[in-house]
């Protein structure tokens, strides 16, 4: 009970990388259900997820590693990371609304 600040770093460190390990594991967990779907839809919230986790870590590190700057790309990430969902979803839409205006075209003139 003695150890006083130097005890308390040492269990927050060994905390944070507890947390960034069980983190990664969770990275890979989202990727591979990026990767097998089933549907769009699960791979893209799987990606959305990838990207908070990844902010998470980065945050982490930050702390663990006092390095300042690692906010600032961390910011810039999630910045990234929300354009990208973005896109995957204005993609999917389009080619689903594509597909049922096939579809409605095909039944129509039958």
């Amino acid at each position: 009970m003695g150890r006083g600040i130097s005890g308390l770093l040492t269990a927050y460190h060994t905390f944070f990388v507890a947390v960034l390990i069980f983190l990664a594991v969770m990275v890979v967990l989202c990727l591979i259900r990026a990767i097998i779907g089933p549907r769009v839809a699960d791979r893209i919230v799987s990606v959305n997820m990838m990207g908070t986790m990844v902010m998470v870590i980065i945050g982490i590190l930050a702390l663990l590693l006092e390095e300042g700057y690692l906010a600032d790309i961390c910011l810039i990430y999630a910045m990234i990371s929300f354009l990208a969902v973005i896109v995957l979803t204005k993609v999917y839409m389009g080619v689903y609304l594509e597909k049922k205006e096939e579809e409605e075209k095909k039944h129509g003139g039958a």
